[in-house]
């Protein structure tokens, strides 16, 4: 009973809402299904860089790049990061600089990819309250509209006009919530492997270095 009490509620909640709620519908299905295929996505792609950049120092250090390259290549499916590195590893004879492009344009690309979708969420986030703002708009003009036309003014057509108007603006304000509470909290992961992977690079780099410099001396 109580649920199929909290149904109907919600679904006459929907139709008094008029026209704009299919709208602000099609925004709600459409954050939901972005907000899990991104946490889907950036779950599947494991973004941990502190055991990969441990292993493949130490292959640098023993001067085995084919053993880090197996290493790697071996994880690139699910690992974000091993991509990334296996880069910096096909690239060790290069220059410093040449390995620090390299290793920067597959960064790059990783992290678009990772931020594919962000774009939408911001849009739905903003956009979902403004056509909460308009059907309350509407509602009123049909309020103050049915004010107008009738013989007697009393507090209830008032105040029915004015509920039924707001329940655009509450669904509105909803969606985006939810859409800026998603991208929030993806941005923040996707900034933090961003800033793990310049510095895991820049150490691999630094390590590739100097193992030239010491096999050159040597």
């Amino acid at each position: 009973m109580d649920g199929e009490s909290a149904g109907f509620s919600l679904l006459e909640l929907f139709r008094m809402g008029g026209i704009f709620m299919w709208p602000l519908l099609v925004f709600s299905v459409a954050t939901i299904a972005i907000a899990l295929e991104r946490a889907i996505y950036i779950f599947y792609h494991n973004l941990r860089l502190e055991d990969l950049e441990e292993k493949t120092a130490e292959y640098i250090h023993a001067k085995d790049m084919e053993g880090a390259r197996q290493y790697l290549s071996g994880l690139t499916k699910r690992r974000m990061g091993a991509r990334i590195l296996l880069t910096l590893v096909n690239r060790s004879g290069l220059s410093e600089h040449r390995i620090e492009k390299a290793v920067e344009t597959e960064a790059l690309t990783c992290i678009n990819s990772l931020e594919n979708g962000f774009n939408f969420l911001v849009a739905l986030g903003s956009i979902s309250p403004l056509t909460g703002f308009l059907g309350t708009v509407s509602g009123m003009i049909g309020a103050f509209k049915s004010i107008a036309e009738a013989t007697e003014v009393n507090a209830q057509i008032v105040a029915n006009g004015i509920y039924e108007a707001l329940i655009t603006t509450v669904f509105g304000l909803v969606i985006a919530i939810i859409a800026m509470i998603a991208h929030s909290l993806f941005s923040h992961v996707v900034d933090k492997f961003a800033k793990d992977v310049e510095k895991s690079c820049s150490d691999l780099i630094t390590e590739l270095v100097t193992s030239a410099e010491l096999s050159a001396v040597n």
